[in-house]
């Protein structure tokens, strides 16, 4: 029996008569078309993904179940594609979608042309008419990221949804949505800098020291001898070096009149507290020697 292609609209729905699919991204290269990667967010019956292992994308090609995997790009006539199979009929029940998106390196999906993704049955031998097609349109034309459709449980088969949601914010953006933990640099750091903490080979000041010599560098940030190093993520523990104490205000000219004798000074001396040296030649009467006076019972011993 002939099967029919579903060309399909935005938010059109259709059923999947096979346990298994492989998902074709199609579009057509030349100069300044970005490059487009085709990626796959493993889903539950909330929407997130269980855990980071969820995502199917270039870095992480293969779900750890092995269900759900990203192909190698190829070249097809005038066109490259990018390709992501799921074996539906074995994801554990858990499992209530599968996000199929792509992204753009180098631009925009304003730049990219004959972007489509391609539904087959995995099961069938190649040569077969694909079961779905939807073509992708970029909506602002500034995005860098969209998802493309989605296989969601319906009952005991599964269904795909075209989508074509883009997203400005790119892979990440998208990620992130699905619950990815994503690992940024700061705010103004180029991706992928190694701050000389990290790498451990300069100081702030830029002087070359042992990667292991934690203390020298939290000390030379007490010192006030250079900034204080950023702390190593990767450390179990996190020493944060302490603020510089503040500078030590000049000596008074006068010394202060109150609590035990005093050093001379010239002038007059102040008149309260204990008894204060007499300046030489004043002829004043001697002074006594001062007594600690008795101390009372709380600091007496038994």
């Amino acid at each position: 029996m002939a099967v029919m292609t579903h060309a399909m609209l935005k938010g059109s729905n259709v059923p999947l008569d096979t346990a298994a699919v492989r998902a074709v991204l199609r579009w057509t290269p030349g100069p300044g078309v970005p490059d487009v990667d085709a990626s796959a967010l493993v889903l539950g019956p909330d929407g997130r993904v269980r855990s980071d292992e969820d995502f199917v994308f270039y870095n992480q090609p293969r779900h750890p179940s092995g269900l759900v995997r990203r192909l190698p790009k190829k070249r097809v006539a005038e066109a490259l594609t990018d390709t992501v199979e799921a074996d539906l009929g074995a994801l554990d029940p858990s499992i209530d979608r599968v996000v199929l998106a792509a992204s753009s390196d180098g631009g925009t999906f304003r730049s990219v042309t004959d972007l489509r993704i391609v539904l087959y049955d995995a099961t069938a031998a190649d040569g077969r008419e694909p079961l779905a097609l939807f073509d992708v349109t970029a909506e602002t034309g500034e995005e860098t990221a969209v998802i493309c459709g989605e296989l969601y449980r319906r009952g005991e088969g599964w269904k795909f949804r075209a989508v074509g949601q883009g997203y400005p914010t790119g892979l990440v953006g998208l990620a992130t949505d699905f619950g990815i933990s994503v690992d940024e640099e700061p705010d103004g750091a180029p991706a992928g800098a190694e701050t000389a903490a990290e790498t451990g080979s300069e100081t702030a000041a830029g002087a070359p020291v042992d990667p292991l010599a934690e203390t020298a560098l939290v000390d030379a940030g007490e010192a006030g001898t250079g900034s204080a190093p950023h702390p190593d993520p990767d450390a179990t523990v996190v020493h944060t070096p302490r603020p510089p104490s503040p500078p030590v205000p000049p000596m008074p000219d006068r010394a202060p009149a109150y609590g035990y004798p005093q050093a001379p000074v010239p002038g007059p001396g102040p008149a309260y507290g204990y008894p204060q040296p007499v300046p030489a030649g004043q002829g004043a009467e001697p002074v006594q020697e001062f007594r600690m006076p008795p101390m009372g019972p709380q600091f007496q011993r038994p």
